[in-house]
């Protein structure tokens, strides 16, 4: 039981992190139905960008607390993602919005392999360590372990999660994003500017997934200019499990596929007799994936995507 717990903490920490970058996919799939694949070096991006900051306040001696370093280093982070995420849906998405599905796509792969090669050229191949000026507090849950590093992570996801549920149901950017994934022509007779909402859809995503990079990297006490991919990867897979379209199925495809991940990491030497180690954990989490959509093929909330006009 004490380590079902344990593996049940690292999951929802992981699947938290998994469903901020699926939100990022699923609100610009829920407007342009795009899949933005491109969206996981942004993430990867954020946490260069704050560790690079980190590191040099660290390097220079600066007399604040780790705490207050690491929040710096966000802020340097979010705006930078914002900007990025702006600047490739104006200049790579924009002028093919009517082009054919398949010419957005390949663009968003061309878009994802320019900033892995930026990435490296600018902090190189070598792995990027978290310096250590995070608490590393512990606490005993039911017989499990959680660190502070987790607790934050899990409250700043359910935070930023739930503030972005009220955005998009309360407020009036809310119902005008909404409008324009029903229809953007529909929704401009009405005033809304849909190049403006769209816009700011890519924003919103990419300032989420600058948190989450930033949480990956003090998770794991590393950063890779390749990280983006494989997280992007089974971010996008958390939208399509949940329903891609959906906030809620993102949240909820990102939180089931880092439990079951966990939880194959830790049970998977038991259930292969020794022959596979938790570096196969993916597997089980891609089983799950296949099993929902051979079955419900639109996701276990179902698709909330409008038909366009």
């Amino acid at each position: 039981m004490d380590i079902f717990v344990q593996q049940l903490i690292n999951g929802l920490v992981l699947g938290s992190v998994y469903a901020l970058v699926a939100l990022g996919y699923t609100m610009v799939y829920g407007i342009l139905e795009l899949i933005n694949f491109a969206h996981g070096e942004v993430t990867m991006i954020g946490a260069m960008v704050a560790l690079s900051v980190i590191s040099a306040l660290v390097g220079s001696g600066v007399e604040l607390p780790g705490v207050v370093i690491a929040l710096l280093g966000l802020l340097a982070a979010i705006p930078a993602c914002m900007a990025l995420g702006f600047t490739i849906e104006r200049l790579a998405y924009r002028p093919l919005r009517n082009a054919p599905r398949l010419a957005p796509l390949i663009t968003a792969i061309g878009v994802s392999i320019v900033l892995q090669n930026l990435a490296m050229l600018i902090w190189g191949r070598q792995y990027i360590s978290f310096p250590p000026i995070l608490p590393q507090g512990r606490h005993q849950l039911l017989g499990a372990s959680i660190t502070d590093v987790q607790i934050v992570i899990l409250i700043t996801s359910v935070v930023l999660m739930l503030g972005l549920t009220i955005l998009v149901k309360r407020t009036r950017l809310g119902r005008a994003m909404r409008a324009t994934a029903q229809s953007p022509q529909i929704a401009g007779l009405m005033g809304v500017n849909a190049n403006t909402v769209i816009s700011l859809t890519f924003v919103m995503g990419s300032a989420l997934a600058a948190v989450a990079g930033v949480m990956v990297s003090a998770y794991y006490g590393l950063a890779h200019y390749y990280m983006g991919f494989l997280l992007g990867l089974k971010a996008f897979s958390a939208a399509v499990l949940g329903g891609i379209g959906n906030l809620a199925g993102a949240m909820l495809g990102g939180l089931l596929l880092g439990v079951i991940e966990s939880l194959g990491a830790g049970y998977i030497g038991d259930f292969t007799g020794g022959f596979l180690g938790s570096n196969y954990q993916d597997v089980f989490a891609f089983f799950v994936l296949i099993l929902v959509l051979v079955f419900r093929p639109s996701g276990l909330l179902g698709e909330r995507v409008g038909e366009r006009a």
